[in-house]
């Protein structure tokens, strides 16, 4: 058999690399179980808030593999009931953000004028203040609870959502099959919903990803603040807050509530950043 030297051989690379693992399935893997974790963790035997002073700042081994709390609670419940915390807060807010926020900015871009003007001001007026510093204040006059959170968290969120709805209608609303609907005497309603709507949806789904990591530790800022859940219920910013006090004799009280939020921001940024590469028709060939 004779090879031709003028022949060049491409080996692709291989979908299973440690890359494409770590840039897509050890994330996707993460999300995942979180969300499973969240929606099972009400019907598993689960006892987060038993106290048991036997195990008070019990380190992790055979008995609790996760080790204890101050009060002798399992740190590996609660982690699984702050998990479910997170989750609700997460899914809650970016829905809410989400559906208020692209409705706004869909309307405000098509509609132009001085409702336009008025939406812009009123964006720049949310975008003048650190979002995380309005909710926290937002929860002091609201009070703590997950429900209030969810309230003070959308109030803030909303704002990402509607500047990119309308950035992105103000560039399709030009469009040949936009003017054709204009023409054939479709009502606004119907033009944004039918024929600008579905164009936004990568660009929302990669924003609202990226929201979900920045909800998760805006939730856990708020519950170590004080101003989310309230004792007993569990969140990892309440137990990074206990565990605090000691870090120094138990410092798995930390680690353990604070690799759990690593690892799930961590997670769904990696996504994200996929997400977006996937859904840009730039890196389309």
């Amino acid at each position: 058999m004779s090879c031709n030297r003028d022949t060049a051989v491409t080996l692709k690379p291989s979908r299973f690399g440690l890359a494409s693992v770590l840039g897509l399935w050890l994330p996707l893997i993460v999300i995942v179980l979180w969300a499973l974790v969240a929606l099972t963790a009400s019907f598993l035997p689960l006892a987060p808030d038993q106290i048991a002073l036997e195990h008070i700042l019990l380190p992790p081994g055979s008995e609790l593999w996760l080790g204890a709390d101050d009060l002798g609670r399992s740190l590996a419940e609660r982690t699984l009931a702050g998990a479910q915390t997170s989750f609700i807060v997460a899914l809650w807010v970016v829905l809410v953000s989400a559906v208020v926020g692209t409705a706004i900015g869909m309307f405000s871009g098509y509609l132009g004028g001085r409702w336009d003007l008025l939406v812009v001001r009123i964006i720049d007026i949310f975008l003048a203040f650190p979002g995380i510093l309005l909710a926290i204040a937002l929860a002091g006059i609201l009070g703590p609870g997950i429900e209030n959170v969810v309230i003070a968290l959308s109030v803030v969120g909303w704002v990402g959502y509607a500047r990119l709805a309308r950035a992105q209608v103000l560039s399709l609303k030009h469009r040949e099959h936009v003017q054709a609907a204009i023409a054939l005497g479709a009502g606004p309603g119907r033009i944004v919903f039918r024929h600008l709507l579905p164009l936004l949806m990568a660009p929302l789904i990669v924003e609202a990803s990226f929201g979900i990591a920045g909800i998760v530790i805006a939730e856990a800022g708020l519950s170590f603040l004080g101003l989310g859940v309230q004792p007993p219920e569990a969140s990892w910013g309440s137990m990074i807050r206990d565990g605090a006090r000691y870090l120094l004799v138990a410092p798995h009280m930390v680690l353990v509530p604070g690799v759990a939020l690593m690892l799930v921001v961590l997670s769904v940024n990696l996504l994200g950043d996929r997400l977006r590469d996937k859904l840009d028709v730039r890196n389309r060939k």
